[in-house]
């Protein structure tokens, strides 16, 4: 298999090696090419955090998958699988591994993207990095999520309805993991690809936001990054990120109101007939009659005021205009706090206008509902 950038590895790693259980490195001065972007490869992490991954043998990642044998595939995408697996201290792992018949620069660049962003995050909310592997291929190892995705718990048949209270639980999980990466850490993290897909629950159903291959991180003094080719996922993706590509927090926000009407609706992003549950869900919104949004399988068996405040975050995250979306800390004050001001959030007319003048979703009916232009829309974690 054919590597790129392979200082950049001997950097990543070596810096790793020096720092295993001392204090993180400041950020490193090397810079890389890469779409007319200057890209930073080894990220500035939080004053005082201790490195808490390693670097692994392939020799204990292939003992741990019993050689990657099929029966511990987990996930399968593009150009990425996932394996479950047991270290010899009997911790369970899910190994992620780069396909051998995988060459685009791209998706490799992607795996240390993902490296290189989640060695240095660390919330209860944020998918943890056990360690990694350089050896014959590229592996990222993290700890082994038994319950699988949100997106295989809401929406697999053969599975019990997901109840409410775990919904509201997911959601506001979700929120705080999001929070963090925008404010919590040195620099501002933009996932760029929240989805349900990429929700991943721990054993007491927490949720953890996962897959950063398409993360940027958005130095302080800027404002957005412009970005292209445009990567993420139809049904997901802001109007100003998939017409201009222009990628700051609020690229993130609109991605997570859609997520919070699939927790709410379970409906997926985009139906069968190619409709994007963003643009089913506005109407309602709009008239107010948001128990029409109600998974109908819950059998009105939730929550009135928690699905008030799910509703209005979500109205708010999905506005046309990131100008009047709100932050994520903002959308934790809706989901969470004793009041809700509507009157904070209400537009001008002309913007009401423009609004509903909007018809973004028709620029997705063109495409297949299952298509993405992030190679990880295909990847599936299966439940245990």
């Amino acid at each position: 298999m054919r590597y790129i950038r392979t200082g950049s590895f001997k950097r990543l790693f070596s810096i790793k090696r020096r720092s295993f259980g001392g204090e993180v490195p400041k950020e490193s001065d090397s810079t890389e090419e890469d779409n007319n972007e200057t890209v930073k490869i080894v990220p500035i992490s939080e004053p005082s955090q201790r490195l808490t991954w390693k670097c692994l043998s392939y020799e204990e990642i292939s003992d741990a998958t019993n050689d990657f044998s099929s029966d511990n595939l987990v996930g399968k995408g593009g150009y990425a699988e996932v394996y479950r697996g047991r270290l010899e201290d009997g911790q369970a792992i899910a190994v992620k591994r780069l396909t051998k018949a995988c060459s685009d620069e791209r998706k490799e660049k992607e795996f240390l993207t993902e490296i290189g962003t989640l060695s240095h995050v660390c919330h209860p909310n944020v998918t943890s990095l056990l360690g990694c592997c350089i050896d014959s291929g590229l592996y990222l190892i993290f700890q082994f999520s038994s319950r699988g995705s949100v997106a295989s718990l809401l929406h697999d048949e053969n599975l019990p309805t997901m109840d409410w209270k775990t919904r509201y639980k997911i959601a506001v999980g979700t929120a705080r993991g999001l929070h963090y990466l925008h404010k919590g850490c040195p620099r501002r993290i933009i996932h760029r690809d929240i989805k349900a897909t990429n929700i991943l629950l721990t054993a007491d159903l927490e949720p953890q936001i996962s897959d950063f291959g398409l993360a940027k991180w958005l130095p302080s003094q800027w404002t957005h990054r412009s970005i292209i080719p445009i990567e993420g996922t139809f049904g997901h993706l802001a109007p100003e990120y998939f017409m201009h590509g222009i990628v700051d927090e609020k690229t993130d926000v609109f991605a997570f109101g859609v997520f919070v009407l699939e927790i709410i609706s379970g409906k997926k992003p985009v139906d069968g007939s190619h409709q994007s549950l963003h643009s089913w869900a506005k109407p309602i919104l709009n008239q107010g009659e948001i128990e029409k949004l109600v998974d109908p399988r819950l059998g009105g068996s939730y929550d009135v005021t928690q699905l008030s405040r799910l509703a209005f975050a979500a109205s708010l995250c999905i506005r046309a205009s990131s100008t009047w979306r709100p932050t994520m800390s903002e959308v934790l004050e809706v989901m969470v706090e004793n009041e809700m001001d509507k009157e904070r959030w209400k537009m001008p007319g002309e913007e009401e206008k423009q609004e509903e003048f909007w018809g973004f979703e028709d620029l997705e009916c063109e495409c297949d509902s299952s298509f993405s232009t992030s190679p990880h829309d295909s990847l599936s974690i299966k439940s245990s």
